[in-house]
């Protein structure tokens, strides 16, 4: 396994990723499909704040984050977003994602790191748990999808 920055060639395979969940899943309230052009410019703004992992020569998940809320009251303050195909959990990809992710964001002097995780995904709840974050709320039925309202759970770590 290989995990890396991302480059502007990687994003059709990380639109990839990102639209199976958005069009299958509750992992994610929008259903707002990505574009490799939207990623590829990303991936640009963001640098090392996104990251991928390879596997047998493939992208089998990514990690990025972005300012939590605009201004520059926020600026040390962001949210991140962490996907992996089916194949690539369990094996190390997420913990590793986030340690590369983690790395950037301190290079960038990130003092606080959230996660929204969907209600619907405890496994993402006790991932987020197992690589140090910290429960701070539940917001109940704020997401809509599939015709259901979804919980938000917000975590937090402090890097």
């Amino acid at each position: 396994m290989i995990i890396r920055p991302a480059r502007e060639e990687d994003a059709a395979e990380i639109a990839a990723i990102w639209n199976e969940v958005i069009d299958n899943t509750a992992i994610t309230f929008t259903t707002a499909r990505k574009t490799a052009e939207g990623i590829g410019a990303d991936i640009v703004h963001r640098g090392p704040l996104f990251q991928v992992a390879e596997i047998g020569g493939h992208l089998r998940g990514f990690a990025t984050a972005f300012q939590f809320r605009g201004g520059p009251g926020y600026a040390y303050t962001y949210e991140h977003s962490i996907q992996l195909t089916p194949e690539a959990r369990g094996q190390g990809a997420g913990r590793g994602l986030m340690t590369a992710l983690e790395a950037a964001l301190g290079d960038q002097g990130v003092h606080s790191l959230w996660a929204g995780i969907s209600g619907e995904n405890p496994g993402a709840v006790g991932f987020h748990r197992a690589v140090g974050f910290a429960d701070v709320a539940r917001l109940p039925e704020v997401g809509y999808k599939f015709g259901r309202w979804i919980d938000l759970v917000l975590m937090q770590k402090i890097l």
